[in-house]
């Protein structure tokens, strides 16, 4: 059974900051690019960041800069550290293998 479990998400104020975890279970994980997605109410969900299995990163511009993707393969893990977060990053955010494979997801809620 395949697993993705994301934490650490809550409320913070506008300039701080996060990190979001996420753990595989069920998955060769170091096989995997591993993505986070975001979805805010009323919007698409989006694709923010990305990390190969050779830790090639990728992000989208609205994120570039402030956050940073990585990825612990002995933990099964993949992080989203956020920075210098503002009220528009506001979403519930999913880590994900792709098509197939998602999380739950975990609420961002960037608000003073």
């Amino acid at each position: 059974q395949v697993q993705l479990v994301e934490s650490g998400g809550g409320l913070v104020q506008p300039g701080g900051s996060l990190r979001l975890s996420c753990t595989a279970s069920g998955i060769i994980f170091s096989s995997y690019v591993m993505l986070w997605y975001r979805q805010a109410p009323g919007n698409q969900r989006e694709l923010i960041a990305q990390i190969t299995r050779g830790g090639n990163t990728n992000y989208a511009d609205s994120v570039k800069g402030r956050f940073t993707i990585s990825r612990d393969n002995a933990k099964n893990t993949v992080y989203l550290q956020m920075n210098s977060l503002k009220p528009e990053d506001t979403a519930v955010y999913y880590c994900s293998t792709g098509a197939v494979y998602w999380g739950q997801g975990t609420q961002v809620t960037v608000s003073s």
